[in-house]
């Protein structure tokens, strides 16, 4: 049956999922929304997009043949509960067609990314994956550690686990290779070695310690090292080494002889990999709801370390599902390796595997290894996968005891989801901003933080509470604008504020001015004994005042939030305080670039003296013309 000529068969359906006390509002009109689609749908390979009343993407999905994949959401019995709430609340479709089913998996996993639908099986991207990156825009090529958009020209080593472990391969790479690793900025201006160069951590390209020739050599050793070539590096130092001895050229000989061992070390403690030189290797396990995938990552023979990721919105979604949609939004960001380990075989892995290797540039094969030494990787990842669940579904019922003891504190409806906690911080009102930190049962969502630059002129930056209000209008207005159902889940279920009674009534009027009352406030204050751990006071709206035992877990709890809305304002107050010192009156002065401002500072010395030059000594300064130099005059002299 056609799904054109299917109405009764609906309403049949329909009306069973009624009379099971299961029904959903406006079913019916989401059936038919998307009935309305299937009509005008090719039986070829796409994505489509389940779109809500107000425009919000629902959902992303792919398929061989869109009109047979989209036609089954007409079939809501068939559905699991979570894609029935999806279709009751979809109002249209996106469609876009591909010429394949592998082009399909990565439009699908780019707007996955892009639109974060809830009801996608989601990687979480608060986590971004680091790389080593030599540097290829500079005659004496520069190594350091990188995240994000892989923009500068250069070779990028990796993925590795974390930070720690790109900090000690490039803590190895340094003792090993002597590369520079300062800014070009710090390099130009150099006059004599800096510490690396005493410690034996760089060759001193900056003052001409070594020359452009033999510094290429030593990237060119870097990379070979990075690639997995590192038996010819140890060969090649070892014969420089027995040279020198020779020689009788003692002191290079040690240099070489120091090399070695760090080059030594470095096989000795990353060598894991059984045979396999670049590879990926995942297993997942799933118990009560939650999934985790552990990954291991090989690069160049060598152990760059693991870790274990736990997608969401998996309840009710098959490991198979959830493994597919992991894999194609992982390596939306990470380069693929030629060969990546699986511990079981995947329904769509044919559509993964040309997928990626389109991605690459270069053929990925995807295995799931029955014997040999590669099994005892895969054992390791399901071995690890299984113990990150169990930890972490162990914290989850702490998490959750805290969680409910919130709510029986402060007379909540329910264990908060979205708990909000604000703080201020200024110097004198210098460089004043508020922030917000979001954690719930899963912990902290660093992906929900949030800055405030305290914008308004009539907010006096030393005024905490002036301060508050502003950065609540501007939360809970664009709160409002933007999601006034209280949809998205993005509406706090508790309010933290660092402070007292004056900074709650502040916060309380604002939020009854904007007519919002039905957020539970608290203002956290550190009590009588100010500055002591465990005297905090808790202030409610209704001008109660709560202490806890100074050893409660919930104390401890509530301390643990603050003092994350406090490190991270202070943290963000620090980055803007640097940042305007390193800003000049020169900068907002129009047609002055960095060169022009580099031959103004060199020649005056300073911005407030070229702000007092006459126009005929800002003709004098080299690179600055007689229109620039008028520019100049007149920006800092509007007044002729």
């Amino acid at each position: 049956m056609s799904p054109n000529d299917a109405p009764d068969r609906f309403n049949e359906e329909k009306s069973a999922f009624t009379v099971r006390g299961a029904e959903l509002p406006d079913l019916d009109t989401g059936v038919t929304a998307i009935r309305d689609v299937v009509r005008t749908l090719p039986l070829r390979p796409g994505v489509y997009r389940m779109i809500d009343a107000r425009g919000n993407v629902l959902y992303v999905g792919k398929a061989k043949a869109l009109k047979n994949r989209v036609t089954n959401y007409t079939q809501v019995m068939r559905l699991p509960r979570r894609l029935q709430r999806m279709v009751s609340q979809t109002r249209s479709m996106e469609i876009v067609t591909t010429t394949n089913e592998a082009e399909a998996l990565l439009v699908e996993a780019q707007l996955i990314k892009r639109y974060r639908p809830p009801y996608n099986v989601l990687l979480r991207d608060d986590k971004s994956f680091p790389f080593i990156l030599l540097r290829h825009d500079h005659e004496f090529p520069r190594i350091q550690k990188h995240r994000g958009a892989r923009k500068i020209a250069g070779r990028y080593f990796g993925p590795y686990a974390g930070a720690g472990e790109v900090n000690r391969t490039l803590n190895a790479l340094q003792k090993l290779f002597l590369l520079r690793s300062c800014t070009d900025s710090f390099f130009r201006n150099r006059a004599r070695p800096c510490l690396l160069y005493q410690i034996k951590r760089c060759s001193a390209p900056c003052v001409g310690r070594i020359d452009e020739t033999a510094y290429a050599e030593l990237v060119d050793d870097a990379e070979a090292f990075l690639d997995g070539k590192s038996s010819a590096v140890q060969a090649k130092l070892a014969g420089q080494m027995n040279k020198a001895a020779e020689d009788l050229d003692y002191e290079l000989a040690a240099v070489y002889r120091d090399r070695l061992r760090a080059l030594t070390f470095v096989q000795n403690s990353g060598e894991v990999a059984q045979g396999v030189e670049d590879a990926d290797i995942f297993a997942l396990a799933a118990q009560g709801g939650a999934m985790c995938i552990h990954a291991f990552f090989l690069r160049g023979g060598q152990h760059n370390g693991s870790h274990s990721l736990f997608p969401v919105h998996v309840q009710d979604v098959s490991e198979d599902e959830a493994f597919s949609a992991f894999l194609a939004q992982f390596y939306e960001d990470v380069p693929p390796p030629k060969l990546i380990l699986l511990d079981r075989h995947l329904e769509e892995e044919s559509w993964l595997t040309e997928a990626l290797s389109v991605k690459a540039g270069h053929k990925v094969r995807i295995e799931v290894p029955q014997r040999g030494g590669r099994t005892k990787l895969i054992e390791m990842a399901r071995r690890n996968a299984a113990e990150a669940l169990q930890r972490r579904q162990a914290e989850s019922t702490g998490q959750a005891k805290l969680l409910n003891g919130l709510a029986e504190l402060f007379g909540l409806d329910g264990p908060p989801d979205r708990i909000e906690i604000y703080d201020n911080s200024h110097i004198q009102g210098a460089h004043a901003l508020g922030a917000m930190v979001v954690a719930g049962p899963e912990g902290f969502r660093k992906n929900a933080y949030r800055k405030f630059n305290i914008k308004n002129p009539e907010t006096r930056t030393d005024d905490d509470f002036a301060m508050m209000r502003e950065v609540f209008h501007r939360r809970f207005a664009h709160a409002q604008e933007d999601d006034p159902d209280r949809e998205k889940g993005e509406w706090p279920d508790l309010v933290l504020v660092d402070g007292g009674k004056g900074q709650l009534s502040a916060v309380r009027a604002i939020l009854e001015e904007l007519g919002v009352e039905d957020v539970p406030l608290v203002g956290v204050a550190k009590g009588p004994h100010h500055g002591r751990e465990g005297r905090e006071v808790f202030h409610l709206p209704d001008g109660r005042e709560l202490t806890l035992p100074v050893n409660d877990p919930l104390l401890f709890y509530i301390q643990r939030l603050r003092d994350e809305a406090h490190r991270f304002v202070i943290g963000a107050h620090r980055g803007k305080r640097s940042r305007a010192i390193t800003t000049s009156t020169l900068d907002d002065v129009p047609g002055i670039g960095p060169s022009r401002k580099k031959a103004l500072l060199l020649h005056f010395g300073t911005a407030s003296v070229v702000k007092d030059a006459r126009l005929e000594d800002l003709q004098r300064v080299p690179g600055i013309s007689s229109a620039v130099a008028q520019t100049i005059y007149d920006y800092f002299h509007p007044g002729g």
